[in-house]
């Protein structure tokens, strides 16, 4: 009697590339060139395809970036962070008025006699800054169990008036005229050095997620709270270091803000949170957590960069630029329920 042979290639797994075309990051990235081609074709004289704009947009995509990344861990964990941008703007002038006590002559950009002492310093500033505030969020959130959505919105407000007290309401500047040349518009080729500092770290965030214990607890927690709790997971502890990362973060943004300026910018940052919570959701990242797709972050920061930045280029109000990035980011909510419903249903069909 002869045996029955079954078709092997039935059960043979999709090429890698295969499985990538079908995730939302492939199709973001897609829609991210559409969108270039489409801007680049509207735009008058090619400014669009310019190098100065394509560099001004990484430069912008890349502190978009550094707060979708913070975002994304946290989201995956099933928490929230509506003070990002208060806490990049917090960050940045701390970070400036740190630097300024290094300045010979006030308002005299060329009196700092240790540039990079200055430098350094502010670095140290912002980060710190963006660490506490981010300690702060975690603390609140974790330990006094508060909502993460009420916690952070109540942050966001405090974090702004801080940073208006402490500036006295106005724009802190003449800073190291060498943090612009040496950081915030020095570039590799035509990538700014900003750019590269955010790919790089989101490479870092990439490896954790996918090969370590403690994206693997992240998303476990964001899975089920309760079971994380159950299985060991010091859940308290992860939320709180994830509520750090975020901050720390957003300092590091609040400090690329200072080099890419050469001040703060206190009143440009209302719309910073919107943007990271449409990269995020947009690239993938499940809103209850679960989930986290960092190349669906970076794709997703570029397509709410490129979107502002193509309607300013076509001369849209500022206002259908908000209302546009809102559409786009209901649109992603939608799209991100009917997968959800789509797996209930897949999980109940097996």
């Amino acid at each position: 009697m002869t045996a029955v042979s079954v078709d092997d290639r039935a059960r043979k797994p999709a090429h890698p590339v295969v499985n990538w075309l079908r995730t939302r990051a492939a199709w973001i990235l897609a829609l991210d060139v559409l969108l270039i081609l489409l801007f680049g074709a509207l735009s008058r004289g090619n400014v669009f395809f310019s190098p100065a704009n394509f560099e001004s947009l990484l430069l912008s995509t890349s502190q978009v970036l550094l707060l979708a990344l913070g975002l994304a861990m946290m989201m995956g964990a099933g928490i929230f962070d509506l003070s990002l941008g208060a806490n990049l703007v917090l960050s940045s002038v701390v970070g400036a008025i740190v630097m300024r006590q290094f300045q010979g002559t006030p308002g005299d950009t060329s009196s700092y006699a240790n540039v990079p002492g200055a430098i350094i310093a502010g670095l140290i500033a912002c980060v710190a800054t963006g660490v506490l505030f981010g300690l702060v969020n975690g603390l609140i959130i974790a330990i006094a169990n508060i909502n993460s959505l009420i916690a952070t919105l109540g942050t966001l407000g405090i974090g702004t008036g801080i940073a208006y007290l402490i500036s006295g309401g106005s724009d802190v500047a003449s800073l190291p005229f060498q943090l612009q040349t040496l950081i915030g518009l020095n570039s590799v080729g035509i990538v700014p050095i900003p750019a590269i500092l955010a790919i790089a770290i989101a490479i870092v965030l990439w490896v954790i997620v996918r090969y370590t214990r403690y994206g693997l607890r992240t998303q476990a927690i964001g899975s089920s709270r309760s079971a994380a709790e159950r299985a060991g997971i010091r859940v308290r502890g992860q939320l709180v270091s994830l509520a750090i990362l975020g901050g720390g973060l957003a300092g590091l943004a609040g400090f690329l803000d200072l080099a890419r300026f050469g001040s703060t910018a206190i009143t440009g940052h209302a719309n910073d949170a919107l943007g990271a919570v449409t990269a995020v959701v947009i690239g993938g990242t499940l809103l209850e957590g679960g989930k986290i797709s960092i190349t669906g972050a970076i794709w997703g920061a570029g397509l709410s960069v490129i979107l502002q930045a193509g309607l300013v280029i076509l001369g849209v109000s500022s206002f259908w630029q908000l209302i546009v990035v809102g559409v786009v980011l209901l649109l992603a909510v939608m799209l991100d329920r009917v997968a959800a419903v789509r797996r209930v249903r897949a999980i109940k069909s097996e």
